[in-house]
C-alpha cells in the first residue's frame, strides 16, 4: 500500500504568482478585446460617431475596478520582480523576472508612452470638426498598434507567471 500525504498549503509566494498569472492574463484579454473587435467596430462608424464613442469609453475606463486590475497588477509585478532578483537561481524566479518585466516594460510602458496620451489628445477633439476626422484616422492607426503591443506584453507576461508556477513545483507530475 501506498502511504498518503497531505499536501502542503500553497506559499504566499506561490499564491502571488498565480494573482500575477491572472491579472496579467485579464488585463491582457481586455486589451486584446480592443485589438480584435472594440476598435473595429468604432473605426467604421463615421468619425464623429467613432470619435464620441472612443471619447465615452475613454472616461468610464476611469473606475476603481480597472485601476485595481490595471495598478494592482502593475504594484503584484514590481513586488514579484524585485523579490525574485536575488532568487534568481530558484526555480521560477526567472520567469517572475520575466513576466514583471513583460507587464512593466511593455504593457505599462506602452499604455503610458502612447495609448493614454493618444487619448488625452482626442479628448480635446470636437467630434464634428474636420480635424476630428483627420484626427481619427491617424488616432486609430497608432492606437491599434500600440495597443497590440500592450496586449502581447500582457498575455506574455501572464505566460512567464504560470511557467514560474509550475516550476516553482505546483505543475509537476508525480508517478510512482
Amino acid at each position: 500500500m501506498n502511504a498518503t500525504t497531505t499536501p502542503k498549503p500553497p506559499s504566499l509566494l506561490l499564491i502571488l504568482t498565480f494573482l500575477a498569472a491572472l491579472g496579467t492574463g485579464s488585463v491582457g484579454g481586455v486589451f486584446f478585446a480592443f485589438s480584435s473587435f472594440v476598435m473595429k467596430a468604432l473605426s467604421r462608424l463615421p468619425p464623429v460617431q467613432g470619435i464620441a464613442a472612443m471619447q465615452s469609453i475613454n472616461v468610464s475606463v476611469i473606475n476603481l475596478s480597472f485601476a485595481i486590475q490595471l495598478f494592482g497588477t502593475a504594484a503584484l509585478c514590481a513586488f514579484l520582480g524585485i523579490r525574485a532578483v536575488p532568487r534568481r537561481q530558484e526555480a521560477g524566479a526567472g520567469y517572475q523576472i520575466a513576466g514583471s518585466l513583460l507587464y512593466l516594460g511593455v504593457t505599462m510602458a506602452a499604455t503610458f508612452g502612447f495609448n493614454v496620451p493618444l487619448n488625452d489628445a482626442l479628448a480635446k477633439i470636437d467630434p464634428a470638426s474636420s480635424e476630428g476626422a483627420n484626427f481619427w484616422t491617424s488616432f486609430l492607426s497608432s492606437w491599434i498598434a500600440w495597443n497590440h503591443v500592450r496586449t502581447v506584453g500582457a498575455l506574455a507576461a501572464s505566460m512567464s507567471f504560470t511557467t514560474a508556477i509550475y516550476r516553482m513545483g505546483t505543475g509537476r507530475i508525480e508517478t510512482k
